[in-house]
């Protein structure tokens, strides 16, 4: 038996599934498992608040809802580690990169997914948290010359402007 590369742990989020070991480029994580449902019925337990559900087409979804689907505890991220992919009617997480040890495991879980539970401002992935903790960065305003009172002298060859807009106007008509 293949010795698991995952575990589940302490998130930013909640519970999170992390690396144990290297996992390489492309390599298959984990199968997301659990009872295969109709769509009509998958929108009904959502409705109810199942959150585990994972669309496989317009017809068919698995309810990923049992502990024992280790794959439901991998989070969302906007810069995802792996991808869902759906490989002879089961959904993979697939390593889209290098997996270090201990580094979480967190793919996209999409618009539809965001929009029903998160909400547009409700991103908890680390990409996103961080951007809402950086101040916006202002620019620098721009200091006079200490003792300077009089304005900079103009480049060569250009008039400095003219504060009163009605003397603009009789420079323009002579």
């Amino acid at each position: 038996m293949p010795r698991k590369r995952f575990r589940v742990g302490r998130s930013t989020t909640g519970l999170g599934l992390f690396a144990i070991a290297e996992i390489t480029k492309g390599a298959t994580i984990a199968v997301y498992g659990g009872e295969r449902i109709s769509t009509d019925v998958a929108a009904a337990r959502e409705k109810r608040g199942a959150r585990y559900i994972f669309e496989i087409d317009k017809n068919w979804s698995i309810d990923g809802s049992p502990r024992s689907n280790l794959a439901r505890y991998a989070n969302h991220s906007c810069r995802p580690n792996a991808e869902a992919d759906l490989v002879r009617g089961k959904m993979i997480l697939r390593a889209i990169r290098r997996i270090r040890p201990d580094e979480e495991i967190t793919y996209d879980y999409g618009k539809e997914y965001f929009d029903l539970f998160f909400g547009p401002t409700k991103c908890l992935c680390v990409k996103c948290t961080e951007r809402r903790r950086k101040p916006k960065r202002s620019k620098p305003k721009r200091r006079k010359p200490s003792g300077a009172k009089k304005p900079l002298p103009a480049k060569r060859g250009k008039r400095p402007p003219r504060s009163n807009p009605a003397e603009r106007q009789f420079t323009a008509k002579q």
